[in-house]
């Protein structure tokens, strides 16, 4: 039922034919809870059915992952038999297989490393929570005891000697 509201009999008066406003709005106002309520369980009934298979692709993503992990160690085992194949002695075959793992897991670090010292900080929250206890303290209308940090192509503006390098 959208309104709770029944039809007043008619009557030659306008008051009678028609509900009071208060009666309107209490009416409305159920209708507006009633629509968010069944929003919300509706949204929660989504989020759940997504949830759960967002759970079970990560996991069938890492067992992906792991199998990938030991396709690896035979694929390199393979190529140190292959190399024995060509003559080479078994021990010097696993080495050179070894050494190449390790050079490439020196360019990965190597490459990480560089990536992560171009990682910014969040400037603009550290000055946000920087003046958060300043903020906290109440301030006379149109006073400020302290300056909005200024933003130019999206960058925050340091203030005074601050540096926010790593």
């Amino acid at each position: 039922m959208a309104h709770s509201v029944s039809p007043a009999p008619r009557t030659s008066t306008a008051s009678a034919e028609e509900p009071s406003v208060g009666t309107l709005v209490q009416s409305a106002m159920a209708d507006i809870s009633t629509l968010v309520r069944s929003e919300i369980e509706l949204a929660k009934a989504e989020i759940g059915k997504s949830a759960k298979k967002a759970g079970i692709s990560v996991g069938l993503f890492g067992a992906a992952g792991v199998l990938v992990a030991f396709a690896g160690i035979y694929f390199f085992v393979t190529v140190a038999e292959a190399l024995t194949a060509l003559g080479l002695p078994r021990w010097i075959s696993y080495g050179i297989v070894t050494v190449f793992l390790l050079l490439l897991a020196g360019v990965c670090a190597l490459v990480g490393r560089r990536m992560i010292k171009k990682i910014e900080k969040p400037e603009r929250t550290l000055e946000t929570l920087s003046d958060l206890p300043e903020v906290l303290h109440r301030e006379a209308p149109g006073q400020r005891h302290r300056d909005v940090p200024e933003v130019s192509n999206g960058k925050v503006a340091l203030r005074g000697n601050q540096t926010y390098k790593v």
